[in-house]
Parts: structure tokens; sequence; C-alpha cells
């Protein structure tokens, strides 16, 4: 498990969709969450900095998880997600502030995900916020979007959610060139 949020760490960081210390990944496995820890460098994640913790209740190594931990709590208890990956796609987190949701124009965003909501439009919100909003979000869309902040990507593997917020931002950066292209 320590090298599926090693490797998708790595990937995230690698391909600029998080900053040397932001966004966070999640397991669940039964009652059990196994989160990043707070400012972990996901580029570089060892084994210490992966937190267990309980799905439903803290335990001692809860003050270490992440910030995001009661929004990631939330969607597991909403969706029968079993992975999330929490990113900061520059080109999505920037479609935010000019769209209420997003709708990709290249065959594999529409495939993958057709409409990507987005919510926290009255606001902006900070870690650990607007629980509900982006766990009910997710249940009827893979990704979801929180206004000028991140995206929240669900999956059954870490892999498939990293894919997911990978497509999400390339679908993105294809919408910036044809905005720029008009």
């Amino acid at each position: 498990m320590f090298s599926q949020f090693a490797k998708v760490g790595r990937a995230l960081f690698e391909e600029g969709l998080v900053s040397s210390h932001g966004g966070n990944l999640s397991i669940r496995q039964g009652d059990r969450l196994y989160i990043t820890q707070r400012g972990c460098p996901l580029g570089t994640i060892g084994r210490t900095d992966v937190v267990e913790t309980r799905l439903d209740r803290n335990t001692r190594s809860t003050p270490r998880a992440s910030s995001e931990l009661p929004v990631h709590r939330a969607i597991y208890l909403k969706t029968p997600a079993r992975a999330i990956v929490h990113a900061h796609p520059s080109h999505a987190v920037a479609l935010t502030f000019v769209e209420s949701e997003l709708v990709p124009n290249d065959i594999e965003g529409r495939i993958t995900l057709p409409r990507v909501p987005i919510v926290g439009q009255e606001y902006l919100s900070g870690p650990g916020e607007l629980c509900d909003e982006i766990a009910d979000a997710l249940c009827y869309s893979r990704v979801v979007l929180v206004k000028g902040h991140g995206s929240f990507a669900i999956a059954q593997l870490l892999e498939e959610a990293y894919y997911l917020t990978s497509i999400l931002e390339q679908s993105c950066r294809i919408l910036f060139l044809l905005r720029a292209l008009r």
C-alpha cells in the first residue's frame, strides 16, 4: 500500500498537479483510513508520511493527518470510493473562478469526465471545509473542483484517482488554449 502512495504522490508532483507540500492522498480499508500526514511532500512520500486512523473517530495518530481528513471521511461515508486524490491542478483551479461547472471539449475528457461540478461558489473555502457539499457532488461525479482550491477525485485505486486528476488538468489546458484562440 505504501508503494501506491509513493508512486502516485511522485507522479502528481512531477506532473505539476501539486506544489511541493500541497495535496493529499488516502485509502480506505474497512473502517480504517490511511491518509498522508499534514504538510507531507507528495513527491517524496515515505512510510512515516502515511497516517492510519479510523473512518468514524479519531485515534492517537489523527492529529498528524492531513487537514483535509474531515473531507476524506465525508467522501468515504457517502460514496463507494476506496481511494481519494486531492490535488491543486492550476489550470483547473483557475477555471473555477469563471465557471460554475467544467465541460471538457476534448474526446478523452468528454468520455472520462463529461461534467465536473464546482462547489464553494459563494466564498473561497479552506482545508477541511465544505465536507458535505464535496461528498454530495462526488455521488454523481468522479471528480469535483472546489472554487479557488483544488480537485478531489475518487476511485477504487489511487492510480485511477490520479488518472482522473491528470485527465481533468489536461482537459482544462485544452479549454485554456481554445479560449486563447478566440
